[in-house]
């Protein structure tokens, strides 16, 4: 038996792309280990667990509100990988893959949650 939210891809990718922003994350001299590591680590990993959170609710509504706020963390994390670069801790191919995968989870999030979106 598995949850429900456990059958969504955007979950299953975010899940990888969280996975991957804490071996960035591992990366990042101790110095900025607390500003940019660890900041950098709890955005995203709240990115699966709200769309966690969302999935395993009962309510339309309540469904949307939880991939908005996943979405929002997406945001936080490219803002971390943007500075993460500019520090110099990320080469651009790397720094090109996680953008681009957190393109597409965020597109796929908006999707999800258009409804609300559109009544705003």
């Amino acid at each position: 038996m598995s949850f429900k939210f456990e059958s969504l891809d955007v979950w299953k990718r975010s899940i990888d792309f969280a996975d991957a922003m804490f071996s960035l994350a591992d990366e990042i001299p101790q110095k900025y280990q607390f500003s940019l590591g660890e900041q950098l680590r709890r955005a995203a990993l709240s990115i699966p667990t709200n769309i966690a959170e969302g999935g395993g609710r009962d309510s339309i509504k309540e469904k949307q509100y939880f991939f908005r706020i996943a979405k929002g963390s997406v945001y936080e994390v490219v803002s971390l990988i943007v500075m993460i670069g500019k520090r110099g801790f990320l080469d651009r191919d790397l720094y090109r893959k996680h953008y681009q995968e957190a393109n597409e989870i965020s597109a796929i999030l908006t999707s999800l949650a258009k409804p609300i979106d559109s009544t705003e």
